[in-house]
């Protein structure tokens, strides 16, 4: 089962890596990326995201799942309330991570791809929770790449069962978004508030 998968490969992964990140360090780290046709969707919680990517995918494009809303529907599925999968946020945080890595390792380069978020979102939410980055993390932090990165401006909070922050966090998590993506050597476009549809055609036509 895919839970069990996870949960075998990720035991013990993790460690300390002490203060905050240094920018210039992050740009040192990528340097063995292979180039792609993947384009980032990312923003806070609330940001409409999902929507947006739901909408390219109607539209024929090639996209991805977001992993935290995956893993907690798995978890879910297997008896657990989102209160059990979140109260661990370093395994939470750890599991999606996994997710993500293997998602984007299924993807051809060469391909058009949104992402519903990428692998750099963990590090926005380590630095938000002020738990350590994982190696995992750290190791895939030196092979990611993505053509452009598009950072959806965030909407009025409407909380659902996986999606539990408060406006306050809603903001600090998106700033923390922003600020990981700008410390990193790829194109970034921010997406205003428009109707979703309008927002799908302002990406389309800032490829």
């Amino acid at each position: 089962m895919e839970t069990k998968k996870v949960n075998d490969r990720i035991k013990n992964d993790i460690r300390d890596v002490g203060s905050p990140y240094d920018a210039r360090a992050a740009r040192r780290g990528i340097d063995s990326r292979q180039l792609t046709n993947w384009y980032v969707i990312t923003g806070g919680p609330c940001s409409g995201k999902t929507t947006v990517v739901n909408l390219l995918k109607d539209r024929g494009y090639k996209t991805t799942v977001e992993d935290a809303r995956h893993y907690v529907d798995l978890q879910r599925a297997n008896g657990k309330s989102v209160e059990e999968v979140e109260r661990h946020q370093r395994e939470f945080q750890l599991r999606v991570l996994e997710l993500q890595i293997r998602q984007e390792k299924a993807l051809m380069p060469s391909d058009i791809v949104f992402l519903d978020r990428a692998i750099p979102d963990a590090r926005a939410y380590y630095l938000f929770l002020g738990i350590p980055e994982a190696k995992l993390f750290t190791e895939a932090m030196k092979r990611v790449s993505y053509k452009k990165v598009f950072i959806l401006d965030f909407l009025p909070l409407v909380n659902d069962y996986a999606r539990r922050e408060d406006a306050a966090a809603q903001k600090k998590i998106h700033k923390l978004i922003s600020e990981v993506y700008e410390s990193l050597p790829f194109a970034i476009v921010h997406v205003p508030i428009l109707p979703p549809e309008e927002r799908v055609n302002f990406i389309l036509n800032n490829l």
